[in-house]
């Protein structure tokens, strides 16, 4: 397939600039793969579509307050978006301008806060030296901004620093918020709980692999870059448990397949452990480690939107995609979800 089969034209007041009121207020289009169905919901409908005995695999990552925005020697404005850290000070990072951020140059953050540019990658981003006075991870939590992606043409508010993250986020490291997770409610999960859906949390820290758009149409040529997961014991054993016993594993979000099915065996087994994945999912795909599917609405061409493709069948994701449009659901990370079923 090539990248522009999965274009299409969103009316741009349909990109959800703002988080609702109540997480699980957003609508929910439940897409049945199996009778090629749409039925149109809300997301705090979601004990009902999920039997007793299956088992929720949530995405536990935290979203660090990754965007630093800066001045340069000259006044000038600068930004550096932090990607993954590389070791005690250091981080790949994208920059901007970057013609201007070459190796050696300085910016400014905050008194006691800076970024010196390193080196420059293959892949255009940077590596970056953060110099601070004092720890430097609690720095970079007290200066920089919620990275929210550009669509959202806002700057951040404090609303950000809570709705932008999962309320059961935990492990800092992704520059990206698993979306499909923003839904979640206490509440709604105690109520899955009381159905008696299984829970195991997975970790995949969001990095520019989930956002980097596909640039070239033939989608082969596009490179993913690597991101970090981890597979606790207990979430391997809990998937195991949930299969053994007849029951469905629902990823929330396509974080969670990812890591899944980087860590699947032919026979279904996800091996606990860590490692990095560069795992592009697109079709045609043959899914070893999930059943179901719960995820927002994704951007025309990335990758996001290829992996539904591969999960639900290209023509039906279209069609859903389009009838989402007319029916004027709100799209990408404070937007409406869809449930693969």
């Amino acid at each position: 397939m090539h990248t522009s089969d999965f274009d299409f034209h969103l009316p741009p007041e349909q990109i959800a600039q703002q988080p609702l009121a109540r997480r699980d207020d957003s609508r929910l289009m439940v897409v049945v793969r199996a009778r090629g169905t749409i039925e149109h919901r809300h997301f705090r409908d979601l004990p009902e579509l999920i039997p007793g005995g299956d088992v929720l695999v949530l995405n536990r990552t935290r979203v660090l307050r990754a965007r630093l925005l800066g001045v340069r020697r000259s006044g000038a404005p600068a930004e550096i978006l932090l990607l993954r850290p590389l070791g005690a000070d250091r981080y790949e990072a994208m920059v901007s301008p970057g013609g201007k951020l070459r190796p050696g140059r300085m910016v400014n953050i905050a008194p006691g806060l800076a970024v010196e540019i390193l080196e420059m990658t293959e892949r255009r981003t940077r590596i970056v030296r953060l110099i601070g006075e004092g720890p430097l991870d609690e720095l970079v939590e007290r200066h920089g901004h919620v990275p929210l992606p550009p669509y959202i043409t806002r700057a951040d508010a404090a609303v950000d620093a809570e709705r932008y993250q999962t309320v059961y986020a935990r492990e800092a490291g992704s520059v990206a918020a698993p979306t499909a997770g923003l839904h979640f409610t206490p509440q709604l999960l105690e109520a899955l709980v009381r159905r008696g859906v299984r829970r195991a949390e997975i970790v995949l820290h969001v990095g520019a692999g989930t956002f980097k758009p596909v640039e070239v149409e033939d989608p082969g040529e596009h490179v993913m870059h690597e991101e970090r997961y981890v597979i606790p014991p207990e979430a391997a054993t809990t998937i195991a448990s949930a299969r053994q016993n007849g029951g469905a594993v629902w990823a929330v979000g396509t974080t969670a397949v990812r890591t899944l099915e980087s860590a699947v065996d032919a026979n279904g087994d996800i091996a606990a452990g860590s490692g990095e994945t560069r795992i592009f999912i697109r079709p045609p795909y043959r899914f070893c480690a999930v059943d179901h599917l719960i995820t927002n609405f994704h951007l025309p061409r990335s990758t996001l939107i290829m992996l539904v493709a591969a999960f639900a069948g290209y023509d039906l994701t279209m069609r859903a995609y389009r009838e989402a449009i007319t029916s004027g659901y709100r799209f990408y990370s404070y937007g409406d979800a869809m449930a693969l079923l």
